[in-house]
C-alpha cells in the first residue's frame, strides 16, 4: 500500500516502481516473503494539504530561496573523529555489515541467504574528556533470513567468515567478543510475509546514537521537509567543524517552525573537545552555512538526481558515505580569525 501526499505534474507509474524495487531487493517468490511480479499494489496518493502547500510555496514565496519550512521540529548533525567517516564506529560497522550481507547474498557467496536481515553492533568505549575512544567490539548481532535447507551451524560459520571477518578490523575483536548469529534459531518466514514493516521504523539506524535525533524520518520526504534537509545541513556543519580541527566531537541542533523561513535556533556543543569556545564556533557556523530551508536545498543541490539519488539513502544510512550525490558530506574548511 502506498499512502502519502505528493504535489506533482509528473505521470508516475507507482505500481511499476513498487514491483521494480521489490525485485531489486530480492523478493522474487512467495517463499522469500513476496513475489514482486504478482503482488498487488494499492495506491492512495493525495495532493499535499492545501494549507501547508500555501504556507511553504504560497503567494509570498517568489523565489526558490524563499521556500519556508514544511513542518516544525528539531534536527541534529553529528561528527566524531573516531573513524575516517567521522561517524561513530558502531554506525560504521553496522552499516558495512549490512552492505556485506547483501553483497554475499547477491553474488552467490552465501546462496542460502534471503533478503530480510538486520544488524546490531555494540562497542566498548572510553570517554576521555568528551572524546569517545572505541576500545573493542563487545557484541555483534546478525539476524538474517535463510532458506529451509541450511543448518544453524553453517549459518554461523558463513556469517563469521564471509560477513564479519572482512568488515570488522581484527584489532577490535578478541576472545570475549560475543556473536549472536540468528539467536532465535530458524528464520525462514520473513520479509513482508512475516512482518509488514513501515517506512520510518527504527530511524536511529539512519544516523547515530552517540549524538541525538529529532524523531523525524528522512526518507519519503522532499527537501521542503526540514526533517531531511535540516538534518543534512546540520551534518555538513558538524563534519566541517571536526575536519577543520576545531573539535574532535561535535553536534549541531537546528529547529524550525512550519511556514517560517529562518530557523528558530541553532545550537552547538563540542563536548569539551573544542579548540576554541563553543560560542565562537557557533559564529563561524552561522557565517558559513545558511539554514533557511530554501537555501539548504539550493546550496546542497537537493533536487538534483531525482529518486535515484534518494533511493541510495534508503539503505546503509544517510551519513558517512563517499558518494558525490551525498552533497551534505562535502566539508567546508572553517578558519577562525
Amino acid at each position: 500500500m502506498i499512502l502519502g501526499e505528493i504535489t506533482t505534474k509528473a505521470k508516475v507509474n507507482y505500481e511499476k516502481i513498487v514491483h521494480d524495487t521489490c525485485r531489486g531487493i530480492g523478493f522474487v517468490s512467495p517463499e522469500v516473503g513476496l513475489d514482486a511480479d504478482s503482488c498487488k499494489v494499492l495506491v492512495n496518493i493525495e495532493q499535499q494539504c492545501p494549507e501547508i502547500a500555501q504556507v511553504v510555496h504560497g503567494h509570498f514565496t517568489k523565489k526558490p530561496e524563499e521556500i519556508r519550512a514544511g513542518d516544525q521540529g528539531h534536527m541534529f548533525g553529528y561528527a566524531t573523529d573516531e573513524t575516517p567517516e567521522l561517524m561513530p564506529l558502531t554506525h560504521v560497522l553496522a552499516t558495512k555489515l549490512g552492505a556485506k550481507l547483501t553483497e554475499v547474498r547477491k553474488n552467490g557467496t552465501c546462496p542460502w541467504l534471503r533478503p530480510d536481515g538486520k544488524i546490531q553492533v555494540t562497542v566498548e568505549y572510553s570517554n576521555e574528556m568528551g572524546v569517545m575512544i572505541p576500545l573493542k567490539v563487545h557484541s555483534v548481532v546478525i539476524s538474517t533470513q535463510h532458506d529451509e535447507t541450511v543448518s544453524n551451524e553453517q549459518i554461523g560459520k558463513d556469517l563469521k567468515e564471509h560477513v564479519i571477518k572482512p568488515v570488522i578490523p581484527s584489532k577490535y575483536i578478541d576472545d570475549k567478543t560475543i556473536f549472536h548469529l540468528n539467536p532465535l534459531g530458524r528464520f525462514v518466514i520473513c520479509g513482508p510475509r512475516g512482518d509488514a514493516g513501515l517506512t520510518g521504523r527504527k530511524i536511529i539506524v539512519d544516523t547515530w546514537w552517540l549524538g541525538a535525533h529529532g524523531g523525524g524520518a528522512f526518507s519519503g520526504k522532499d527537501p521542503s521537509k526540514v526533517d531531511r534537509s535540516g538534518a543534512y545541513i546540520a551534518r555538513q556543519a558538524a563534519k566541517s567543524v571536526v575536519t577543520s580541527g576545531l573539535a574532535r566531537r561535535f553536534i549541531v541542533q537546528d529547529s524550525y517552525a512550519i511556514g517560517m523561513q529562518e530557523p528558530l535556533s541553532v545550537f552547538v556543543d563540542t563536548y569539551r573537545t573544542g579548540k576554541i569556545p563553543d560560542k565562537d564556533i557557533l559564529v563561524l557556523i552561522k557565517l558559513n552555512f545558511d539554514f533557511k530551508p530554501g537555501m539548504v536545498s539550493i546550496n546542497l543541490d537537493l533536487k538534483r538526481g531525482g529518486n535515484f539519488r534518494y533511493q541510495k539513502t534508503a539503505v546503509y544510512g544517510h551519513f558517512g558515505r563517499d558518494d558525490p550525490n551525498f552533497t551534505w558530506e562535502t566539508v567546508k574548511l572553517l578558519n577562525p580569525k
